[in-house]
């Protein structure tokens, strides 16, 4: 039974049970006063006919002028004029056909045809008027929630591509970088080049398995973070020193992927490179006040400007808006000491 109403459209239905309605309440008030008889009878069902019939026409027509497109002012004003006409009609109908079938009433009979028309035209009006905002009321809702769904949608499929578009640029970013590293070692110590091609087809490894997700763990994190700087200190040698301040209750906690390893790189190329006595990268995770901080310290100064595309400062930031909302915050200082601080504060996931 369900099926056979899933069916029918919903439009159809929407009539059967408005009208149904209707002649329910008014055969509900006539048997309550007595009046219930064939002449009540078929005055209603003249009525509910011409109802039936011209409130399709009327929906036929606002379908051809696409009235439900129109802005709001002119779609009230339409649908107005809309039921003052179809009104007129029904209601010259409603006299005419009552009249030709001796339907009727007494007072209607002593009245001038004139004013039996503009009466059933001003019963008709308010019935149709009601009919219209129902009907505008539907669509308007109807297409309201649509809208809705359309913004969402477009909010999910902006923000994926966003993020695809990052962790493009980030990648090849990385691998360039990398690469550079062990061409350097290939003449020099061709036993730890082999070793280095290892580390970085082990951060390869872990960037393809990871490029379906957006968050990974933090440990997963750091043993990305840990291979590129086993690269990088081939490089740097004694001039690069390493340091970990790692509370181990943050190693479940999620972290954009290849951030941290994106800040460590900035870290190395903005800071250490430009020193020629090399210096110190420490990297630092823990709690504070409802949020999990990961901080990446590092010898060097800003010089009182800071290079956004050089520092990954602008895809950091929308990363984290995008995947963490408003409550995560990035921000690089300058620190005492000769440091520079980067500092990732992201809302504590349970």
């Amino acid at each position: 039974m369900s099926n056979v109403f899933q069916r029918i459209p919903k439009y159809w239905l929407f009539q059967a049970l408005g009208w149904g309605m209707f002649v329910l309440t008014n055969t509900f008030f006539a048997a309550s006063f007595e009046s219930f008889d064939s002449f009540f009878i078929g005055r209603l069902l003249a009525f509910v006919i011409l109802g039936v019939v011209f409130t399709h026409l009327m929906r036929m027509v606002v379908h051809r002028l696409s009235l439900l497109q129109k802005p709001l002012n002119i779609q009230i004003i339409g649908f107005l004029l809309i039921s003052l006409v179809f009104a007129l009609i029904i209601g010259a109908l409603n006299t005419w056909l009552t009249k030709s079938l001796n339907l009727r009433l007494e007072k209607e009979g002593e009245m001038n045809e004139t004013l039996v028309i503009v009466s059933n035209t001003f019963y008709s009006f308010v019935y149709l008027f009601i009919w219209n905002m129902i009907y505008f009321i539907f669509h308007f809702i109807n297409k309201s929630r649509k809208q809705q769904f359309d913004t969402l949608k477009l909010q999910a499929l902006v923000k994926e591509l966003e993020l695809k578009t990052i962790k493009a640029h980030i990648n090849p970013h990385f691998i360039f970088n990398a690469l550079n590293s062990i061409r350097a070692l290939i003449d020099e110590n061709p036993v730890r080049a082999r070793d280095a091609i290892t580390e970085l087809s082990n951060i390869l490894r872990s960037s393809m398995q990871a490029e379906n997700v957006e968050t990974v763990p933090l440990t997963r994190e750091l043993g990305i973070v840990r291979d590129y700087l086993a690269l990088e200190h081939i490089r740097f040698e004694d001039r690069l020193k390493v340091e970990y301040d790692i509370d181990e209750d943050t190693l479940n906690q999620p972290v954009p992927y290849m951030m941290l390893q994106t800040l460590v790189e900035n870290a190395i190329k903005h800071g250490i490179s430009k020193n020629v006595a090399g210096g110190m990268v420490k990297i630092i995770s823990d709690f504070k006040d409802d949020h999990h901080e990961l901080i990446v310290r590092n010898t060097g100064r800003l010089n009182g400007a800071i290079n956004k595309e050089g520092f990954g400062l602008q895809s950091t930031s929308n990363r984290l808006g995008l995947l963490f909302g408003p409550h995560a915050v990035f921000e690089i200082n300058d620190m005492e000491g000769d440091f520079v601080e980067a500092k990732v504060k992201i809302p504590i996931q349970n």
